[in-house]
């Protein structure tokens, strides 16, 4: 505007100023109830305020509220960020403080009012509006009209088709809009409860309601201008409401569906109810089409104009527990009959709406909210209480309860109007006292309208200028309620729920945590889940963490040096094709379980991925090698694939299989043994590598009709294994150093994860800078780690402390995050500590430097350590890639076992490796990821092992030395021997240990189930043999113990020696001699099949060091002595323990 544009400008009433001559505006009373109020007298597309203070003063507002109107009433605040409401001042009289808006607000009417101003001086102002003329075209509904608009030329089809228009309604529910096209389908946008719906209806003159499509919005009866924009692309419709959006997949049917007529305000079957839209439409566009501008050219049916209808609506708003608004009662209260109607909104469950006395009788009438339901409450003096309440009956109490007519609280509730007398409330629902009701008067937070007593609706604008009644801490003109769950800020499914002044997301569906459900429950491969110490299983993975991948159900196969995931599609078993004359092609589709981001994902991040793909053939060729067209292929790769014409084993685009690559084929003149085309089965199989061409998502076998033809193929799972985001590390070492990466965008919500490992007292891990907001993450001390960050609300710290040290050169976890509710912080398994956000203050986090890691931009307080495995929502940064280009900084950070060596169990070894450890398991009698997988068999009668301490060559030379894997200068002075048994057999031989001299040692099970020990003085044995029934010669005192033929499992471990494990997976050692068919079972671990079998499980097993205290192992060895140690005991199911120590002399 310039100067000579006439603003109008009004004070409070009754304070009107002469600005020019004053210098500016300064009501009389500088206190929070002031406003000025600017009529632009049209309404005027305004894009920016600035404020100045008054001249000549010291009086200038430091903080503001902005309220837009089109009427002059039913104001509504602009907020920043959607959250902040107070916009910032003046720092003086003189200084100019312009403020653009985001969004420009169509408007007529602008309210300043101020929140605080300088503490010396009073309110003063000079206020300068930007904006432009705004013009649009408006049609008003009375509910029975309607806009027609049918295509009868068709526009130029584009590549996206646009519906969009603005709406204004007081009204709950009806059917905005109904666009309808060939073969009757239709989209219906229809207003119900204050949401706005889209749907898919399939035949228009069916009853149906249709198909809901999408659902978006809330609060949009409360007769302000909401803006609505439908795009319709090929795949997907956008649905905005406001500032809100959704989108959906575009139904089937609606692919080629082209819109042939535009129906607005009304239709003859509405939807989902007989209402159809009351209010105003303004600029109803289809592309380019103005349809209410052309509906003025008589397309239009029953009662429209073509002006927007404005009912004034005064609201009041209840902000604060402080608020209260106080009327005097009528006259006509006295006869005993009393009317009161209002509507109210609000997102609370509880709270008092009103009270007031009656004279005759003496009593006390109350009109609450209690658990989301309204009651209304009668006490009289020495009378019992009477209640009505909206439900059904409450379980803890006496009284009778019903639901309000609309069922929400959310939306403005229906006319409650009463009738009560002395005597009886006169209500169509029985009644019920009691004294057992409670009555939890909760200040009510909310919105108020349409207040009348005894018919005569309450002048609220008296109520503002102070001429009616009296209140405190209220906002006249204006219903203040905020949706905080439109657009929601719970993430990943989260579901939302909300107060007057605060949200909560519920999370316990999503497989996400957190206060706004952003950082994922579960790990993002199957390398982390062991690196936790998880063995084989299913595992939820979710492959980006907080990104938009949802988590699925993968099974991690945990083997001693790798951990892998297996993702099983619908076929990987052997499929037999038959010879068919009618089919020349045999296809197969392979479907996987995980979505198709995720698939692409888990590929990416893994060091190495395969798949089988085998194909046994009889008269079956296969490409066809060397020079033919290829009978077969495979389509392989991310998307829909690519056509693959080479076989496993062989190179990408070879057109070989694996014996054409090793030059092994049955036929040099192929490249695949299938294509010699014998009548013989042949076989063309191996793995697939090339990460690029996985998975396998089709296959087309082609020389299969031939009489005598015959084929089977398999496709296996897709197997991956390592974590390249997990190990990708780097490692500082100078204070100076830092990696620097683009600007962090992380504005709603931000995570920050990552492992470090140092010997280093302090140092920043991460820091990125904005122009006055930042974000760090520092090690501030031996014992602390800080996450520090401001978004225009002041610093903001949040510290977690830990009992031991953390520069202890072992891997420590640290997990940030920030959201729009708090900032959170967790330090390994420590309790995570919080700090909530500002309920208003601003909420976007606005970066702008380079990101920082291992130091900072001023180059001080650098990290001196390894940082590991740091992601970004969900996004891990290449420190690695980094770090080869960066001096002072190393790629890689080796030195695992210091934190995962514990993981390595009964007595496995860590092993380093480049990226990861593994657990070497030969000393163990276990084998498994950890060295935690029990190896056990199942013996029959006729089966037994015999396991040589010492090789027989040495036997044979001298055999009176005794072996020295058990009896060298550097063997233990005492022997550890533990196993597992269970068994149905009693009496049972467990073991047997006999020396050269023929001295022995046995363990059996006797007829009680009891387990005993029989011995003689002996040598520890050259031989260990067991379970050995027919085997043995046993002395004639032990001949009567034992069994006749039996079954029993056992799994053992004897000294450093794996006799068991020998005889499993290396039979073909000198030192084992197995008789029977020895196979491997999982009966050593396994829980008894059926209780009804009496089946009872054991453990023999004791840690070396076990032993009676009371009988030191080294003043008891002798050269012709054997000790026993330990107790035998027998535990119906349970697992423990039985040492057997047996020393060179001694006796039990």
């Amino acid at each position: 505007f310039d100067d000579e544009d006439l603003l109008f400008i009004i004070a409070r009433p009754g304070e009107v100023f002469d600005i020019l001559q004053a210098g500016g505006w300064s009501p009389l009373v500088s206190d929070s109830y002031q406003w000025l109020e600017v009529d632009l007298e049209r309404r005027t597309q305004i894009t920016a305020v600035a404020t100045q203070g008054r001249y000549g003063s010291s009086d200038w507002l430091t903080a503001y509220l902005l309220m837009f109107s089109d009427t002059g009433h039913n104001w509504r605040q602009h907020r920043q960020e959607d959250s902040l409401g107070a916009f910032p001042g003046n720092s003086n009289a003189d200084t100019v403080v312009q403020y653009k808006l985001d969004q420009p607000v169509i408007a007529r009417y602008l309210r300043l009012i101020p929140l605080d101003w300088n503490p010396t001086g009073r309110i003063g102002l000079r206020l300068e509006i930007y904006g432009c003329r705004y013009t649009s075209d408006v049609a008003n509904s009375d509910g029975s009209s309607s806009l027609v608009f049918r295509l009868s030329i068709r526009p130029s089809r584009t590549a996206t088709e646009t519906i969009a228009l603005k709406f204004k309604t007081m009204k709950n529910s009806g059917t905005l809009l109904h666009a309808e096209g060939q073969r009757d389908h239709s989209l219906s946008l229809v207003l119900e409860k204050g949401r706005l719906l889209l749907y898919h209806q399939q035949d228009v003159s069916s009853s149906s309601g249709g198909r809901l499509l999408v659902s978006l919005g809330s609060l949009l009866d409360d007769q302000h201008w909401h803006h609505v924009k439908l795009e319709r692309h090929s795949a997907h419709l956008n649905l905005t409401v406001d500032r809100a959006a959704r989108q959906v997949h575009t139904p089937a049917e609606l692919s080629h569906w082209e819109i042939r007529q535009v129906k607005s305000h009304g239709l003859q079957k509405p939807i989902l109810s007989n209402r159809n839209f009351h209010g105003c439409l303004e600029n109803l566009l289809y592309n380019d089409l103005n349809l209410i501008n052309l509906a003025e050219q008589n397309n239009h049916q029953g009662n429209v104009t073509f002006s927007c209808a404005e009912p004034v609506s005064v609201a009041v708003t209840f902000t604060d527990p402080r608020s209260f608004l106080q009327l005097s009662g009528l006259t006509s209260w006295s006869s005993e009959v009393v009317a009161v109607a209002l509507q109210f909104r609000t997102w609370n469950r509880a709270g008092l709406l009103l009270t007031f006395d009656l004279p005759r009788p003496e009593s006390t009438v109350r009109l609450y909210l209690s658990e989301a339901r309204l009651r209304l409450q009668i006490d009289r003096a020495g009378r019992a209480t009477l209640e009505l309440s909206a439900g059904t009956s409450h379980p803890a109490s006496l009284c009778f309860f019903f639901s309000p007519p609309n069922g929400k609280v959310s939306h403005y509730a229906e006319n409650i109007e009463r009738v009560l007398t002395s005597d009886v409330a006169h209500v169509p629902l029985p009644l019920t006292s009691g004294r057992g009701c409670t009555n939890p008067f909760h200040t009510f937070q909310g919105c108020m309208r349409l207040l009348t007593l005894d018919d005569r609706t309450v002048d609220l604008m008296k109520v503002q200028q102070r001429l009616l009644g009296n209140y405190s801490h209220l906002q006249m003109d204006i219903c203040g309620i905020i949706d905080r769950c439109s657009p929601s800020h719970c993430e990943h499914g989260g579901r939302c729920s909300q107060s007057w002044s605060n949200f909560h997301c519920n999370c316990s569906t999503s497989g996400y945590r957190g206060a706004t459900c952003h950082s994922s429950t579960y790990e993002q491969s199957c390398e982390a889940y062991k690196h936790k110490g998880n063995t084989s299983g299913h595992y939820y993975i979710d492959v980006d963490g907080s990104g938009p991948i949802r988590p699925r159900l993968i099974y991690c196969n945990m083997t001693e040096d790798r951990a892998w995931m297996v993702i099983q599609h619908n076929n990987t078993e052997v499929t037999r094709v038959h010879p068919s004359p009618e089919q020349h092609q045999h296809s197969a589709h392979f479907h996987y379980a995980p979505e198709e981001a995720q698939l692409a994902a888990i590929i990416s991040q893994s060091e190495h991925c395969e798949q089988e793909l085998s194909y046994r053939c009889r008269k079956s060729r296969l490409l066809n090698t060397p020079e033919g067209a290829p009978f077969s292929w495979w389509v392989g790769g991310p998307g829909a694939g690519q056509v693959q014409t080479y076989w496993a084993g062989a190179e990408p685009a070879s057109r070989q299989c694996a014996c054409g690559l090793q030059d092994n084929c049955l036929d040099p003149n192929h490249y695949c043994n299938c294509d010699a085309d014998y009548d013989q089965w042949a076989n063309d199989s191996g793995l697939l590598t090339h990460k690029e061409s996985l998975p396998v998502r089709s296959l087309v076998l082609g020389d299969i009709q031939r009489p005598g033809s015959e084929a089977a193929y398999r496709v296996g799972p897709l197997r991956c294994h390592g974590d390249k985001n997990f190990w990708n590390a780097a490692f500082f070492d100078k204070e100076t150093s830092y990696l620097h990466f683009p600007t962090f965008n992380g504005e709603l919500n931000a995570d920050i994860s990552f492992l470090f490992k140092t010997t280093s007292s302090s140092g920043v891990f991460l820091e990125n800078l904005g122009i006055k907001d930042f974000i760090r993450i520092e090690l501030s001390s031996s014992s602390a780690v800080v996450f520090s960050l401001d978004v225009g609300n002041g610093p903001l710290e949040v510290r977690v402390e830990s009992s031991v040290p953390l520069n202890d050169s072992r891997w420590h976890s640290v997990r940030a995050e920030r959201n729009v509710k708090e900032a959170s912080l967790r330090v390994d398994q420590l309790p995570a500590a919080t700090q909530e956000a500002p309920a208003e203050g601003h909420v976007h986090l606005r970066l702008n430097s380079q990101l920082f890691i291992g130091g900072t931009a001023s180059r001080q307080k650098g990290f001196l350590g390894c940082i590991r495995s740091l992601q970004l929502n969900g996004v891990t940064l290449d420190l690695e890639e980094r770090a080869k280009i960066t001096p002072g900084v190393r790629p890689g950070c080796p030195g695992h076992c210091g934190s995962y060596g514990a993981l390595c169990r009964n007595q496995g070894r860590c092993v380093e490796r480049t990226s990861a450890f593994s657990c070497d398991c030969a000393q163990s009698a276990y084998t498994g990821a950890f060295c935690h997988e029990e190896v056990a068999a199942s013996f029959k009668s006729t089966m037994s092992v015999a396991y040589i301490l010492r090789p027989p060559h040495e036997l044979s030379s001298n055999g009176s030395v005794p072996p020295p894997s058990v009896h060298s200068d550097t063997s233990p002075r005492g022997e550890n021997v533990s196993l597992s048994f269970r068994t149905l057999q009693s009496p049972a031989l467990l073991l047997y240990a006999d020396s050269l001299d023929r001295e022995y040692l046995a363990l059996l099970i006797n007829r009680h189930g009891e387990t005993h020990k029989y011995f003689d003085r002996v040598q520890m044995s050259s031989y260990l043999i067991y379970p050995a029934v027919t085997f043995l010669q046993l002395p004639p005192p032990l001949t009567p113990l034992l069994p006749s033929p039996w079954n029993q499992c056992v799994s053992l471990f004897f000294i450093l020696q794996n006799p068991l494990k020998a005889a499993l997976l290396h039979p073909d050692g000198d030192v084992v001699v197995v008789t029977g068919p020895l196979v491997q079972s999982s009966c050593g671990s396994s829980s008894p099949a059926k209780t009804h079998t009496a089946e009872t499980t054991h453990s023999l097993s004791d840690q070396p060091g076990s032993a009676d205290p009371g009988q030191p192992l080294v003043n008891a060895i002798r050269s012709d002595s054997a000790l026993i140690g330990g107790n035998a005991k027998h535990l119906s199911r349970n697992r423990n323990s039985l040492s057997i120590v047996a020393s060179k002399r001694g006796e039990m």
